[in-house]
């Protein structure tokens, strides 16, 4: 049996078909699970890495991840040839149909340089106690992946509202670096 991980010196670079036919190897059970197995990955890791290396380089770990993760995302899942408006049709129908959260934009300049986002129901925190902080290291970098991937332009995005410091929704600001 063949072992995607290992064909050959790339073993470790992640590329969308590694994620493999999930409905194919999950016949029984399916492509859904409770949040609560997401969070317990997503959590545990980031304890582990903040140990290891230190709070700022596990939320910049974990920025870095959702990154690759939203570019890979957004080439896989989105039609990036479609204007700005259609794009984020599009990609609000698809965060809802795979249960990420519920995007809404709040606000986009003329040529994209600003954008602000916001989710509810978000997949990273909503239901968190409250701990007066952010916490969507990951979802940061994801967004911004998906919106380099469809601009072909940097950003930068952090969360400046988090259901974790008493919001109800994560509010995103993505700034284009360029």
């Amino acid at each position: 049996m063949k072992n995607i991980f290992m064909e050959d010196e790339s073993h470790h670079i992640f590329a969308w078909e590694k994620l493999g036919n999930i409905k194919e190897g999950r016949g029984d059970l399916g492509e859904e699970m409770p949040v609560l197995v997401y969070r317990l990955l997503e959590y545990s890791m980031n304890h582990v890495l903040a140990e290891e290396f230190g709070v700022d380089k596990a939320n910049e770990l974990f920025r870095k991840t959702g990154f690759l993760a939203g570019s890979e995302f957004a080439k896989n899942n989105l039609d990036l040839t479609v204007d700005v408006n259609t794009f984020f049709s599009q990609l609000q129908r698809k965060l809802r149909e795979l249960r990420i959260g519920v995007l809404r934009v709040e606000s986009v300049t003329e040529q994209e340089e600003a954008i602000v986002l916001t989710v509810a129901e978000d997949l990273d925190c909503s239901g968190l106690p409250p701990t007066n902080e952010v916490v969507c290291n990951y979802d940061e970098g994801f967004i911004a992946g998906i919106l380099q991937t469809y601009t072909h332009k940097p950003y930068q995005v952090r969360e400046i509202d988090c259901w974790a410091s008493g919001d109800r929704v994560c509010r995103f600001r993505c700034s284009r670096l360029d």
